[in-house]
C-alpha cells in the first residue's frame, strides 16, 4: 500500500464528502477543481518562485521592446492597476493604451536583482512583489525606481495578473 502525504488524503475526503452530501449532480464539478488543487500543491515554493521570476521576465521583455499584442496576454481583461503616481485604471484597454502612449520607445523596465518576492495564494496563484528601476532608451545609467506588487491568477493552468501595484517611486539610488 503506498503511502499518500495528510493533503492528498483531505482532497480525497473532501472530494467524497461533497459527493455524498451534493449528490450525482455535483460530481462533474470537483473533478476540475480537484486538478487544478492537485497542480497547485505539487508546485514547491521553489517552483513557484522560479515560475512567477519567468513570468516577470516574459512580461517586461514584451514590455521593454513593445510587443503589445504579447504584453496584453499576459492580463485580464478587467485587470486593475494602481499607480502612485497616476491614479488607477480598471480595464487592460486602458492600461495597454497608457503603455503605448507612455512607454512604448521612452524607457525600459528592469529588476533590481534579489529583491523579487513570491507568496502562493492558495488555489488561486500568487503574489508577488519587488523593486524595479526604469531607464530611459540611450541612457547610461537608470534614474527611476519603484517598488511593485503585482497578483497572478493560475486559471486552468494559464497565468494572468489581475491586480498590479506600482508605487514608492523615486530617483534611483
Amino acid at each position: 500500500m503506498k503511502i499518500f502525504a495528510q493533503g492528498a488524503i483531505a482532497l480525497a475526503l473532501s472530494s467524497i464528502t461533497l459527493l455524498t452530501v451534493a449528490g450525482p449532480a455535483a460530481a462533474a464539478e470537483p473533478a476540475t477543481d480537484t486538478r487544478k488543487v492537485q497542480a497547485s500543491l505539487a508546485m514547491s515554493q521553489a517552483q513557484l518562485f522560479t515560475h512567477v521570476e519567468s513570468l516577470d521576465r516574459a512580461v517586461f521583455d514584451a514590455f521593454n521592446t513593445c510587443d503589445l499584442k504579447k504584453l496584453e496576454s499576459f492580463f485580464i481583461p478587467a485587470v486593475e492597476f494602481y499607480h502612485d503616481k497616476d491614479g488607477a485604471s480598471f480595464s487592460r484597454d486602458k492600461f495597454m493604451s497608457d503603455v503605448k502612449k507612455n512607454v512604448c520607445g521612452k524607457f525600459r523596465r528592469e529588476l533590481v536583482p534579489g529583491t523579487l518576492e513570491v507568496f502562493p495564494l492558495g488555489t488561486y496563484g500568487a503574489v508577488y512583489s519587488g523593486t524595479h528601476r526604469f531607464c530611459q532608451f540611450g541612457a547610461t545609467r537608470c534614474e527611476g525606481q519603484g517598488r511593485f506588487m503585482s497578483i497572478w491568477q493560475n486559471k486552468d493552468g494559464e497565468w494572468r495578473m489581475t491586480r498590479l501595484i506600482s508605487f514608492d517611486h523615486r530617483a534611483a539610488p
